[in-house]
């Protein structure tokens, strides 16, 4: 079986997109099935990083920055765009002939796509170039031409999307089938066990590969007006294309507490389970959490968050900050009583463990004709 993705990682996008794609991917692999990717050569793309993977991977050159793009969309006469079009560095057009080009050598039994500025017309344009089409979202905002549709988010219902794909296609809604690579189900027993007993010497500082608008740097400077333990120790963790690297570095420097900052960790399943309670964003890296059953403060990055984070606060799993700017006001009164309950953390704990298990890439893999 042959499987092509399209999606992109950037600065602005992030790399959550990418990232449960190369999850998926390595999961087919794993069942015979040969890989491929496309992406475009955006600020802060991952093309290198998923080459390290094995995975042949296309690159589109950048035909629009995004702040052009964004303005052009604004003025044009067209048919209505994806919210996100401004996202895609290119015209749909020019993307649709890059990627035909492509994708009539390769003929893919499969084409997942993982793209919020791509829709039906996109889908329906490459149609003679592939036998079947998977589209990933988390929008639910746009019309799809596709045969599978993955939606991972929390309370996400199929009738969300019935009237946005053509009848017969299937949908995998919710987040019993988040994309979380294996060692995260691995890690489930050990993570889950040692919450029995839950105290408070490990925080977790998970913001994301990119954090453009360094919530790394505020979350650090809000800690300091916190009761953590003395004794408490703290793990940051960041992308190696994050922009404020040396800033939080040179803060984590300054902290009372005992601050280390990891840059392209591979462990990332192990140092959740270790860690007694996580501030993080509210993108791809929930579910992870989720799985095991790691207690946390969330933060909304982007616009396109603000469901996840709102369906698992109102579940009991997490504590949400609504926007990067309310850190350093609303983190400290968060923590606060997490920080002194550890029968809160407790409970946080039991709930987020419920929402997802680590078996998702399985039961997605089992629509995919194996």
């Amino acid at each position: 079986m042959k499987i092509a993705f399209r999606a992109d990682a950037s600065l602005q996008i992030g790399t959550g997109h990418v990232m449960r794609c190369l999850t998926l991917a390595d999961a087919l692999k794993a069942k015979g099935a040969e890989c491929w990717f496309i992406c475009r050569e955006h600020p802060g793309n991952l093309i290198d990083f998923i080459r390290s993977k094995g995975y042949t991977t296309h690159a589109l050159p950048l035909r629009v920055p995004a702040e052009a793009n964004a303005s052009a969309k604004v003025t044009a006469a067209s048919a209505p765009e994806p919210a996100h079009a401004h996202w895609l560095g290119a015209s749909p057009q020019q993307d649709v002939v890059e990627c035909a080009r492509i994708l009539d050598d390769l003929q893919p039994d499969w084409l997942i796509v993982d793209h919020y500025a791509l829709d039906a017309h996109w889908e329906a344009a490459l149609k003679p170039y592939y036998r079947k089409l998977m589209v990933i979202d988390d929008l639910a905002d746009r019309p799809h031409q596709c045969d599978l549709l993955l939606d991972q988010t929390f309370g996400r219902d199929a009738e969300d999307y019935r009237s946005q794909v053509p009848v017969g296609c299937t949908l995998l809604c919710g987040s019993q089938y988040a994309l979380l690579r294996p060692e995260f189900s691995a890690m489930r027993p050990y993570s889950l066990q040692r919450r029995q007993d839950p105290s408070l010497k490990h925080l977790l500082i998970t913001m994301g590969g990119v954090d453009k608008d360094n919530a790394t740097g505020q979350v650090l400077q809000a800690l300091r007006s916190s009761e953590l333990p003395a004794n408490c120790r703290i793990t940051v963790v960041m992308g190696a294309a994050a922009p404020w690297l040396a800033e939080v570095r040179q803060l984590a420097e300054q902290m009372p507490w005992s601050t280390t900052v990891r840059v392209g960790v591979s462990d990332m399943a192990r140092l959740m389970a270790d860690s007694d309670l996580a501030i993080g964003a509210a993108g791809a890296t929930s579910w992870e959490r989720c799985c095991l059953g790691l207690p946390a403060v969330m933060v909304v990055l982007a616009e396109n968050q603000r469901q996840v984070a709102q369906g698992l606060e109102q579940a009991g799993a997490v504590k949400v900050i609504q926007s990067p700017q309310l850190i350093l006001e609303c983190l400290p009164v968060l923590l606060a009583p997490l920080i002194s309950s550890s029968v809160q953390r407790a409970a946080m704990s039991q709930t987020a463990a419920l929402i997802a298990d680590g078996s998702g890439v399985t039961t997605v893999i089992q629509h995919l004709e194996f």
